[in-house]
């Protein structure tokens, strides 16, 4: 059977019976996107796999534990039959041409009397492909398609974006920017960017973008905030969409929640796109686990730019220091004495694990080692300098079998 005989279509399955036959790797597959598309699932199968048993547990399926039999199709608009016995899947597919059900056997597409297509989302648009049977090449050509949209390469005929879209950048490497914040970013008419957002993204913007580096607007601190809010407001009223461009995530001490508030206090429309947050991202590519089983079951992450004793400070440094877990320091590089002296003297132990990692997931990236009553001089002499993330805990002690075995011989 080719491509050229199947007639392809959207199936509405919105509250409607749908029987699957088999609870293996097959049906885990096949089952997430059934049930997201609002069907009525039931699964029949004497066993499941874990990821399987997890959709029954929870009920978004219902699963008959027991093998297949005569009058499991009653009532279905559409079956899958995914066991591994040919035999079984020739059975439900021999019921189901019977009682006029478009059915799909995943061991033999071209035995049923439907294909499932190689699908992918994009944007709220759902790919599918057919190419006869031949799964390799319909995925292989789902995959270029769907990279062709995301990259700009195939443009959609949809409305513009309007108002505000908050996009977090991620850490600093602009491979890890989110799909929606590139695709977001590829649309914008003016971006205000911080000085952490990953710049090169912007090198890719047309001439037509208008770029505003929101660390060059002037006034203090607080006055510069009010002034970018305008900005946004200003040219979002303006019929212009316009996307602010921070590093890390907009809501982790990236003052995201702010620019929201004042958009919708002006009538603004307003996107929050989450990013990958620094606090977390920047240990990882340094092998620095924020958590690790059996070494800490928590993770607090605090500001770095009131130091402790600070009126306006709101961080309780005497609990910090009794916790036992991971604290991970934003924006703590040139107070980090005044930190680490706190929690010591709170009865964290002096010898604490502490990692040090500047300019994380970029090319400028390095990794200092020291323990929490070193960290401060250890800082000074190796020249550190922000952006840097601090972790503090036993998992900054962590390192992988290869890093302890080039370490005991050397």
């Amino acid at each position: 059977m080719t491509g050229e005989q199947h007639y392809l279509a959207g199936l509405d399955l919105a509250g409607r019976r749908v029987v699957v036959v088999g609870g293996g790797t097959v049906a885990q597959r096949r089952l997430p996107r059934l049930v997201s598309s609002g069907a009525r699932v039931e699964l029949v199968s004497p066993a499941v796999t874990p990821s399987v048993q997890t959709l029954a547990d929870s009920g978004a399926v219902v699963w008959h534990r027991r093998p297949y039999a005569p009058g499991d199709l009653d009532g279905a608009w559409y079956v899958l039959c995914c066991t591994s016995s040919p035999e079984v899947n020739a059975e439900v597919s021999a019921d189901a041409d019977r009682l006029r059900v478009f059915c799909v056997r995943a061991d033999a597409g071209s035995a049923g009397s439907a294909v499932t297509p190689a699908t992918g989302n994009h944007d709220g648009l759902l790919v599918g492909v057919l190419a006869g049977g031949e799964h390799r090449r319909s995925a292989g050509v789902r995959d270029s398609v769907l990279a062709a949209l995301r990259g700009g390469a195939v443009r959609e005929a949809v409305a513009k974006p309007v108002g505000v879209a908050l996009v977090g950048g991620g850490p600093g490497d602009p491979d890890l920017i989110t799909v929606r914040g590139r695709r977001l970013l590829a649309q914008a008419d003016v971006v205000v960017a911080d000085r952490l957002a990953p710049g090169s993204l912007l090198e890719e913007l047309p001439p037509s973008v208008e770029v505003v580096d929101a660390a060059k607007i002037p006034y203090g601190r607080a006055a510069s905030q009010d002034a970018i809010n305008s900005l946004l407001v200003s040219h979002a009223r303006a019929g212009r969409f316009v996307v602010r461009l921070k590093g890390g995530d907009p809501f982790v001490f990236g003052r995201g929640f702010e620019e929201v508030q004042a958009c919708a206090a002006a009538g603004v429309p307003v996107t929050v796109v989450p990013g990958v947050t620094s606090a977390f991202a920047v240990p990882a590519v340094a092998d620095v686990p924020v958590t690790h089983r059996g070494v800490a079951h928590e993770v607090v992450v605090v500001s770095g730019h009131v130091p402790p004793g600070d009126p306006s400070s709101l961080v309780d440094w005497p609990a910090l220091a009794a916790l036992r877990g991971t604290l991970v320091l934003l924006m703590a590089v040139e107070r980090i004495g005044l930190f680490a002296g706190a929690l010591v003297a709170g009865g964290r132990p002096g010898d604490t694990p502490v990692a040090v990692v500047q300019e994380g997931t970029t090319r400028g990236q390095r990794t200092l080692r020291s323990t929490l009553d070193k960290v401060a001089d250890d800082i000074a002499v190796a020249g550190i300098r922000p952006p840097a993330v601090i972790v503090v805990g036993p998992v900054a002690g962590l390192a992988r079998p290869d890093e302890s075995e080039r370490a005991s011989t050397s």
